[in-house]
Parts: C-alpha cells; structure tokens; sequence
C-alpha cells in the first residue's frame, strides 16, 4: 500500500512539475501541440499533467524536453525512470545557484510562471 501511495504521488509530482514548466515557459496546451507540429498532442500532455498516463513514452518526454529547454535527464528522472543519482547535474539553476532540491526547484519554476503571468 506505501508502494502505491509513493508511485501516485510521483505521477502527481510529475505532472505538476511539467504543468509548472510548461506555465514558466508561458506556453498553453495547444502551443506545444503546435511547436511540436502534433507530436505531443494537447490532449496527451493534458493527461500527463493531471496524472492520468502512467508510463509516457521516452521519445515524448524527449520533444518536451526540448520544447521546454530543460535537460532529457531531469524529465526522465521525475518520470521516475531514472534514479537521482544517475541523472547529470547540468541544469543552468544549478550551475548559478549551486545544488537545488526538487522542491527548490518546483518554486523557482512555479515562482517564474508568476512572474511571466504579470508581464501579459
């Protein structure tokens, strides 16, 4: 039961961490779906965002990757399919802040989107 209770709580850290991301990059739904020219459908990312896909595809995670400028690694690793310890440490927070947490890391992002919303 605590196993289940860890893996939900990954899927919704998961999907909270690409909402935050795709908000700090001030994207919709529907402009990913369209820089990825349908790749990543609004639809899909939609349910990854809300937990609803268990297991998204690596070549997915890879368009979002480069959709959002952050590291292959680092979605992998909160996708759960790589540990913490095997994921690079080139993240560009990191090299100017120096070692973040992942919640650190989650308010700057969620601290970014609030910043580019006053901006609209």
């Amino acid at each position: 039961m605590a196993g289940e209770k860890e893996e939900n709580e990954t899927k919704s850290n998961f999907g909270s961490f690409l909402n935050d991301l795709r908000k700090s990059r001030g994207f919709t739904l529907r402009d990913v779906e369209k820089i990825t020219d349908g790749s990543i459908s609004n639809g899909y990312l939609s349910q990854l965002e809300n937990g609803n896909i268990e297991k998204p595809s690596a070549a997915k995670l890879h368009h979002l990757a480069n959709v959002y400028a952050v590291d292959y690694h680092v979605l992998m690793e909160h996708a759960g399919f790589v540990s913490e310890a095997s994921a690079p440490m080139n993240r560009v927070a990191t090299s100017v802040l120096g070692e973040l947490t992942h919640e650190e890391e989650e308010q700057l992002l969620q601290y970014l989107s609030f910043i580019r919303s006053q901006k609209r």
